[in-house]
């Protein structure tokens, strides 16, 4: 059960709803998610946290469309998000493949393992993770992993503590079991 619910639409301002429609035309495929219409308790905090699509854009640009999401994945996995971990599994199965199975340069492998490293560590990087991506990247480029890696780790923190609910379009993406935790 969320901590706060999604902001109902009949609820929403009209100002809100004009962003809601700006960022469904800027981003088609896109709609307002359990996380967006939390995250529209605060219109600032909806407006910053969607400038996670142009950085993901940018990754895209950097790394192509499948390193992209493969890294969005791996950090969300290694934040123990849900809703972003499952987003991210949609669309590796949507492209064919298995998030348990999947087949990796060494590139990306790289890419995936810095990337996972960047949350379960809280940004303390190894440089045996860091050095792969500094001979592979430009200054520019590792930033824009960074600065990428960070916002998609705040929009894992956003949705833990907030405990925002899978959205029901994404439920048949679910992995069959679920991580157990140990206190």
């Amino acid at each position: 059960m969320p901590r706060i619910n999604p902001l109902p639409d009949a609820e929403a301002s009209d100002d809100l709803k004009v962003a809601w429609a700006q960022h469904i035309a800027a981003y088609p495929g896109s709609r307002i998610t359990n996380m967006k219409a939390t995250l529209s308790h605060s219109p600032l905090g909806f407006a910053v946290y969607m400038q996670w699509y142009p950085l993901y854009h940018e990754v895209i640009r950097i790394v192509g469309e499948r390193s992209a999401y493969l890294f969005a994945h791996a950090v969300s996995e290694a934040s123990e998000c849900p809703v972003c971990t499952t987003f991210f599994r949609k669309i590796i199965i949507e492209h064919g493949e298995r998030p348990e199975d999947l087949h990796l340069t060494n590139d990306e492998q790289h890419l995936l393992n810095f990337g996972a490293e960047i949350a379960r560590n809280r940004g303390e990087v190894s440089d045996e993770f860091f050095a792969p991506m500094r001979q592979r990247f430009n200054d520019s480029e590792v930033v824009v992993m960074v600065a990428f890696a960070g916002q998609m780790i705040a929009t894992n923190l956003f949705n833990n503590v907030l405990e925002v609910t899978v959205d029901d379009y994404l439920a048949p993406y679910l992995p069959l079991t679920q991580p157990t935790t140990h206190g």
